[in-house]
């Protein structure tokens, strides 16, 4: 896929790849790479909320639903913020509970071309 992290902050993240590696026969991007990239855009974005204070948990999608609304015809692009207060209420709960959910919506491309509606769990492994 070669993707990259183009920019992370706190509560926000992007992340590209380039089209060549993720196109499909008719030479726009592949539906699997799409969904892949904005998964891990996801995740990416969780793991980092999770490391920035220290917490040692494991992640999982625990559900994705994503909706291709126009073909992409360039590099691979996704951008997704959870805003502060999800980030805080995610990571409270974690502290307090052993377990966080965090819904996010993850977009694809400048139309958006795609968008990803997922739900990232993490379950603290202190408990």
């Amino acid at each position: 896929m070669q993707f990259q992290i183009d920019a992370l902050s706190p509560d926000a993240i992007t992340v590209s790849a380039p089209l060549p590696p993720n196109v499909n026969i008719h030479g726009t991007g592949f539906a699997g790479s799409i969904y892949s990239l904005a998964v891990l855009t996801g995740w990416a974005l969780c793991t980092h909320m999770l490391e920035q204070i220290g917490i040692d948990a494991d992640l999982v999608v625990a559900k994705a639903e994503i909706r291709y609304r126009a073909p992409v015809t360039g590099d691979l692009r996704c951008n997704t913020s959870a805003g502060v207060k999800n980030r805080e209420a995610f990571l409270q709960d974690i502290r307090r509970r052993g377990k966080g959910f965090l819904a996010l919506t993850i977009e694809v491309g400048d139309k958006p071309n795609a968008v990803l509606q997922a739900s990232f769990c993490a379950i603290s492994r202190a408990y």
